[in-house]
């Protein structure tokens, strides 16, 4: 069988090629091209980054590549769906707002930017993928409906799945925070009664009427009735109704694969990642660490798991910065860096279970531009 082909171009500029004709060049030489976007409804795939974390992908990559499928008759939007924490990401308001003040807006993009998942997170469609750990898949209707998919990936370090690539922003990052929750997690949600307010949006979202007042006019969930569906999270706006963060690494990590098999299910798509600014830790905090390695290059492939693979190779490959955790914590060089930074993680696990449900495979050509 054919190895995958992942096609990669480094940092080097001159006069007359900049980084973002280097990227316009390596996405056209992968083929991305072949797609038919002709009145195609294209989402974007992209985290628009924490405020105050500085490592997330510049906007004006994102410009290029809107660019790009507009010039292929494409109708292009840039996307994200909301966070299940609660942070500046967590409602469509607030994430918009951080968007904008990291540049994504329909100014600096030449497209709109959509919240997959609408207003409070609870807007998606259940997908059915009859997988080994999901059923369905609570994908953000936005991208559900979209007709061609396109991953723009930080490529970095991740502190429960091991690193974050195109299966982490893909899987997770096109979950629902109904689906976020069964990712994260296999308990039901919990109230934290201290920070209730009474307000009844939890009572009036719960489909299963599980959730009722006690006698201080708290919320209270019945777990007889609950079936950890999620809508609680996705609509306190107190951070009363909280999730319990109890699923183990690798299970994680191949739930997010399956998610991502949910996004992608019979649509075109195309990923593209970025191994600038290697951070230790997810663009969801809002701070970023000092990076682990020098800034590598853009790699991109039809194959989200070959992607991912050859971008961890590469990283694990690279010298390790001064200065940076793995410094910190003695690494000698040759040793995987993710799993010495975040040694309860598995994210072979995740790459594993991928290639089983046929999303791509681990077998790689590296074509470099």
């Amino acid at each position: 069988m054919e190895k995958s082909k992942v096609y990669f171009t480094d940092l080097r500029t001159k006069p007359g090629m900049n980084l973002l004709g280097k990227m316009e060049a390596l996405v056209k030489k992968a083929g991305i091209e072949e797609l038919d976007f002709n009145n195609k409804y294209t989402a974007i795939k992209i985290h628009f980054g924490e405020p105050g974390n500085l490592a997330f992908i510049r906007p004006n990559y994102a410009a290029k590549m809107a660019g790009l499928v507009k010039a292929n008759g494409g109708k292009p939007f840039m996307t994200d769906a909301s966070t299940l924490y609660s942070g500046r990401r967590s409602n469509a308001l607030d994430h918009l707002q951080a968007a904008m003040e990291n540049g994504y807006n329909y100014m600096t993009l030449g497209c709109h930017v959509l919240i997959a998942d609408g207003l409070k997170g609870s807007d998606y469609e259940e997908i059915e993928i009859n997988q080994e750990y999901c059923k369905t898949a609570k994908i953000g209707k936005a991208l559900a409906e979209a007709d061609v998919i396109i991953s723009m990936n930080h490529f970095k370090g991740h502190e429960m799945t091991g690193f974050g690539g195109a299966l982490k922003n893909l899987g997770m990052g096109c979950g629902s925070k109904a689906g976020k929750l069964e990712m994260h997690s296999v308990s039901k949600p919990k109230i934290k009664k201290k920070r209730c307010v009474g307000c009844g949006q939890c009572i009036s979202a719960c489909a299963q009427q599980a959730i009722v007042f006690d006698g201080e006019k708290k919320a209270e969930i019945d777990y007889d009735k609950c079936v950890g569906c999620g809508q609680c999270v996705a609509v306190c706006q107190f951070n009363a109704a909280q999730v319990v963060w109890d699923e183990a690494a690798d299970i994680t990590n191949r739930k997010i694969a399956e998610y991502a098999y949910a996004v992608l299910k019979g649509k075109p798509n195309f990923h593209i990642s970025f191994i600038m600014n290697v951070s230790p830790n997810c663009d969801c905090w809002e701070s970023n660490d000092t990076a682990i390695v020098p800034d590598l290059g853009i790699a991109a492939s039809f194959d989200p798991v070959a992607l991912d693979k050859a971008c961890v190779d590469m990283v694990n490959e690279a010298a390790a910065l001064k200065g940076s955790v793995l410094e910190d914590t003695e690494y000698h060089q040759g040793k995987d860096k993710f799993c010495h930074i975040h040694a309860n993680t598995d994210w072979k696990a995740g790459l594993e279970h991928a290639e089983k449900i046929g999303l791509g495979r681990m077998d790689y050509e590296l074509i470099r531009l």
